[in-house]
């Protein structure tokens, strides 16, 4: 099936968005991290600090709000490594939906505990034939609304709230760095910016062990790149989605590639100095900026989410990469 363009955001959608997701998800705070030696002045978008632990409740909840009760009647699924899931699956049982998600069989144990414990059905097949059904659109086997966990309009619109909050908060930001995984939250935060204050940079951040927007872009388009899972399991992949890739390539101003060792090293800077528990997608930004990558001057790092299973974290305390 032949689907239309994604179109970004319109400043109007954002706004009827973020009316529209005040009843679950929260007004996220943003903090700066106490550096003295930083390459920039670093400020932290806290969405780990949202009801299931990241921003995902956001498009979720707007997407869900916009589909009619009818489409609803056989219930609702989506792919996601885990906070996708969970954002669907809060609104779901707000809505007395039934719901259901397939997920990666590398998938965290804590993530698929919180989709337990949301009373979701889980469905947990090889990465590859995921990633399928995140290209596809559709799982055999699974009845219900398909909510994508990257390329719907209103997931977007929903994720690009947070660029609202950001200017609202910190009207000269300079930069701002988001974790890349499909590029629904980096572009919808890029239209907010884009409408609101133009001058200012969007950064995708990557991991190397997985960074398809650093290939795309150096390829002029997408192109398979080689995938390393790692602990980092909410960013990454082997390609950059092609229906998102206009978007990414229009709105980002590039992709900032760190290590893992790196990423592992901002999660723990992160306990030990503001005492934010992130998880590793969660920190890709904060690795980059320390790196002095996102430049100087007013640079917020979009904490995209805080669920890191408990040996990880524990590991990277005791200064190991998990």
């Amino acid at each position: 099936m032949i689907r239309p363009p994604i179109q970004p955001p319109t400043l109007a959608a954002l706004r009827a968005a973020a009316t529209r997701i005040t009843r679950l998800a929260v007004r996220t705070p943003l903090v700066r991290l106490p550096l003295d030696d930083s390459p920039a002045e670093i400020w932290l978008k806290l969405e780990n600090l949202q009801p299931i632990g990241s921003f995902k409740i956001r498009g979720a909840s707007n997407a869900l709000s916009s589909v009619s009760p009818d489409r609803l009647r056989h219930g609702v699924f989506t792919a996601s490594a885990g906070n996708m899931a969970q954002g669907v699956g809060w609104m779901a049982r707000a809505m007395g939906v039934p719901w259901s998600v397939v997920v990666p069989d590398h998938a965290p144990e804590t993530k698929l505990a919180a989709i337990r414990r949301l009373g979701g059905r889980i469905v947990a097949i090889p990465f590859d034939r995921w990633w399928r059904v995140i290209e596809e659109h559709r799982y055999e086997g699974l009845d219900g609304y398909f909510i994508h966990p990257v390329c719907d309009e209103a997931v977007i619109a929903g994720n690009g709230t947070i660029g609202l909050e950001i200017i609202e908060d910190l009207p000269d930001v300079d930069a701002v760095v988001v974790p890349f995984g499909g590029g629904g939250l980096s572009c919808g935060i890029a239209a907010a910016l884009r409408a609101l204050r133009p001058e200012a940079k969007v950064w995708a951040a990557e991991v190397e062990t997985a960074a398809p927007l650093a290939g795309a872009l150096a390829a002029g388009g997408p192109t398979t790149v080689p995938y390393t899972a790692t602990f980092i399991d909410g960013i990454g992949s082997r390609s950059v989605l092609p229906a998102m890739w206009p978007l990414a390539r229009d709105l980002l101003a590039g992709s900032l590639v760190s290590s893992v060792a790196d990423i592992a090293a901002a999660v723990r800077l992160l306990l030990e100095r503001s005492r934010v528990v992130a998880e590793g997608a969660g920190a890709a930004g904060l690795a980059a900026a320390l790196d002095g990558k996102a430049g100087t001057g007013r640079v917020v790092c979009v904490v995209s989410g805080g669920n890191i299973d408990a040996a990880r974290l524990i590991a990277i305390l005791e200064g190991r990469v998990p």
